[in-house]
């Protein structure tokens, strides 16, 4: 197995393991919402301090139920992933279309940037190096 195969397993089974180990060690169980998110502990813990708090703000869409707010979540981070994976995906392409035309450049194979002759700039104007005419020194 190569070093990236093997780094690969170990962060699938840290992540199957973040997941899988609250469940098993019974963490949360002395509370009635076990896993709640931590806006709702957030409100507990204000309303528990000063029950007279009043917000700032209200939202602007409340969801019918808790799974449509969960299935709302979800969604925002699937486009979220969606969007970062985009962009790390284009600056990977690119990365490697850069690299490719350095080997083509490197290897002899001269891209549309190159002049035709090869050797000195302007040839293809029957100009010298000098700025003089091939055909005569003082002809232009």
């Amino acid at each position: 197995m190569s070093r990236n195969a093997k780094i690969n397993t170990l962060l699938i089974v840290l992540v199957a393991a973040l997941a899988v180990l609250p469940l098993v060690l019974g963490l949360g169980d002395h509370k009635e919402e076990p896993f709640a998110g931590a806006d709702a502990q957030a409100e507990t813990a204000i309303t528990e301090i000063e029950p007279d708090y009043e917000p700032w703000f209200s939202p602007l869409y409340e969801p019918p139920s808790g799974e449509v707010e969960s299935a709302l979540f979800a969604l925002q981070a699937a486009l979220g992933a969606g969007v970062l994976a985009y962009y790390f995906g284009l600056r990977r392409g690119r990365r490697q279309g850069v690299e490719r035309e350095r080997e083509r450049a490197l290897d002899g194979h001269a891209g549309p940037t190159a002049e035709p002759s090869g050797d000195v700039p302007g040839a293809a104007s029957g100009l010298t190096a000098d700025g003089e005419s091939r055909t005569g020194a003082g002809q232009a």
